[in-house]
């Protein structure tokens, strides 16, 4: 795992974001506002640790899709600075029938990665073509191997929860059924529905 500034303007408030698998951190130049912004990407392992926050008067972490799990993962056994927590199309159970991604959609990705797959699968996420992007296709396979071999993360509670209704990622029924009892908010939008929003307090 690989943490990096994205923002880091000595502000008082800082955000974590966990993002999703293969999609870097473009989805959210758009947004706006005083934080400094610190993104997490890689999850083929945890063993990254934060750099220092403690000069922030408050810190909070948005994880969308696979960096759901993959922080409740991290979080085990680590002092929590989070005061704010929000989750973006994601589960606790990534791959799971009921409540993240059905086993057999998951493994056929694993199995079909391609450069070709992975276009379509940017469109899938963002429901619409792509430009043509670049790929290690071995490394984000051996990626998605982590994510399936860590299985379900801890139970954790989210303050907001994001569930859009047109996910062609994470079935939208499955996730409904993964936050029931949690403070779910739903959009019309897509896997990636930061287009949305146009500020980064707007999330929480």
């Amino acid at each position: 795992m690989e943490f990096r500034w994205l923002k880091q303007d000595s502000a008082a408030e800082a955000i974590v974001v966990f993002g999703g698998w293969a999609v870097g951190p473009e989805v959210f130049w758009h947004l706006d506002g005083p934080q400094d912004i610190l993104f997490a990407s890689d999850y083929t392992d945890l063993g990254a640790d934060l750099p220092d926050l403690s000069g922030y008067g408050q810190v909070s972490l948005l994880a969308w899709s696979f960096g759901v799990a993959a922080y409740a993962h991290w979080q085990t056994g680590r002092p929590d600075p989070f005061l704010h927590k929000a989750a973006v199309n994601g589960s606790l159970q990534p791959v799971n029938r009921g409540a993240g991604i059905p086993p057999a959609v998951f493994r056929r990705t694993v199995e079909t990665l391609s450069l070709e797959s992975y276009q379509q699968f940017l469109g899938r996420v963002f429901g619409a073509s792509q430009e043509a992007e670049v790929l290690d296709v071995e490394a984000r396979r051996a990626e998605l191997l982590a994510v399936e071999r860590r299985g379900d993360a801890p139970q954790m509670r989210f303050g907001r929860v994001w569930i859009s209704s047109g996910d062609k990622i994470f079935p939208p029924a499955n996730l409904v059924r993964a936050w029931a009892g949690q403070n779910v908010s739903h959009l019309e939008a897509s896997h990636a529905p930061f287009d949305r929003f146009s500020l980064w307090e707007e999330l929480f």
